[in-house]
C-alpha cells in the first residue's frame, strides 16, 4: 500500500458533543496558556516533532488495544477482564487528541509519512485463540504499556509548564490500568498454556524488546547538549531518560515475565552500552539534542 500522511480530524456536531461528554477532561486542559515567543526555535521544533510523534504512537497503541480486545473476545477470556479492556481504545484516542493538540499549541504538527498497513504487529495465524491473545497481550501490554508508564511518569515529573504537565498527568492516570492489565491476563491464562506456548510468548517478548533496543540506541547516539527550556515543554534529557528506561525495563517487564515462567532471553545491558524501547508508544519525550529540521 502507498504511504500516507498522518492526519487527524473530528467529525464535529452531535458526534463530538457525545465524545466530549464521555471524556470532558480534554477540554478542561489549560489550552492557550503557553507563550511560545520566548522559546528557542530549535527547542520548539524538537517539541513539535516529539508531540506529533507521540500522537502517532498513541494512534498505533489504540490499534494495538483494539486488536488485543478482539483476540481476547475470540479466546473467550473472562467477561470482566474483557470489559476492563474495552475502555483502552477510547483512552488511546483521547491521548491522540491531547498530544496532537499539544503540537498545535507549539506552532503546529510536523509531517509523518506512514504505511497504514504496517502500524502494528499482526496477530498470529493458525494457532489457538488463547495463544493468539497471549501473543498480543505480551507484546502490547506486558512489554509496551508496562514500560510506557514509568517513562510517561518521568516526563510528567520533569514537565514545568502547567499545560504539558496536565496533559501528561491525564495520560499517566489512564495508562495505570493499561500497565497492570497484561499481568492480570497472564495470571489467569498461564495454567492453560503448554511449555511450547510459553516459548512462543517468550519469543514475542524478546522480539518486542529487540525492536525497543534499536530505538533507544538511536536516542543514546545523539550528541549531548543541554537545552534549559526542554523541561517546560514536557520531555526528559537523554541520559535521564535512558537511565530510567533501563531500570524500568528490568523492574516492570523482565522480572515479572520471568517470575511467571516465561523463558525470555533479554536482559538489561546498560553495562555493555546497550539500552532498550517498545512496540507501542514510548521514547517520545527524551531529548538532549533537537532533531534537525
Amino acid at each position: 500500500m502507498a504511504k500516507e500522511l498522518f492526519e487527524l480530524e473530528l467529525l464535529g456536531g452531535a458526534t463530538e458533543r457525545r465524545y466530549r461528554k464521555q471524556r470532558p477532561e480534554v477540554e478542561e486542559m489549560p489550552w492557550g496558556t503557553i507563550d511560545i515567543d520566548g522559546f528557542d526555535p530549535a527547542v520548539l521544533l524538537a517539541a513539535r516533532k516529539a508531540w506529533t510523534g507521540a500522537a502517532f504512537q498513541e494512534h498505533r497503541t489504540g490499534i494495538a488495544c483494539a486488536l488485543a480486545l478482539k483476540a481476547l473476545m475470540e479466546a473467550r477470556a473472562p467477561l470482566d477482564l474483557v470489559a476492563q479492556a474495552t475502555r483502552f481504545p477510547l483512552d488511546e484516542l483521547v491521548h491522540v487528541e491531547l498530544t496532537s493538540r499539544m503540537a498545535m499549541e507549539l506552532g503546529g504538527a510536523t509531517e509523518i509519512i506512514h504505511d497504514p498497513d504496517r502500524l502494528v504487529v499482526k496477530p498470529l495465524e493458525g494457532v489457538d485463540p488463547l495463544l493468539r491473545a497471549g501473543d498480543l497481550v505480551v507484546r502490547f501490554f506486558c512489554v509496551g504499556e508496562a514500560l510506557s508508564i514509568p517513562m510517561l511518569r518521568g516526563a510528567w515529573k520533569h514537565a514545568e509548564h502547567p499545560l504539558p504537565k496536565a496533559v501528561l498527568g491525564r495520560i499517566v492516570r489512564d495508562e495505570a490500568a493499561h500497565g497492570t492489565f497484561g499481568w492480570t491476563f497472564l495470571d489467569w491464562a498461564l495454567p492453560h498454556y503448554s511449555e511450547s506456548d510459553l516459548a512462543v510468548l517468550a519469543r514475542s517478548a524478546d522480539e518486542t524488546i529487540e525492536r525497543v533496543l534499536h530505538n533507544w540506541e538511536e536516542i543514546r547516539s545523539r550528541p549531548r547538549k543541554t537545552h534549559p527550556q526542554i523541561h517546560a515543554l514536557g520531555w526528559m534529557e537523554s541520559d535521564d531518560y535512558l537511565e530510567l528506561a533501563n531500570r524500568s525495563l528490568e523492574r516492570n517487564v523482565i522480572r515479572p515475565l520471568l517470575r511467571r515462567g516465561i523463558p525470555i532471553q533479554s536482559k538489561p545491558l546498560a553495562k555493555a552500552g546497550r539500552l532498550y524501547e517498545t512496540d507501542a508508544a514510548v521514547g517520545l519525550f527524551a531529548s538532549n539534542d533537537p532533531p534537525s529540521p
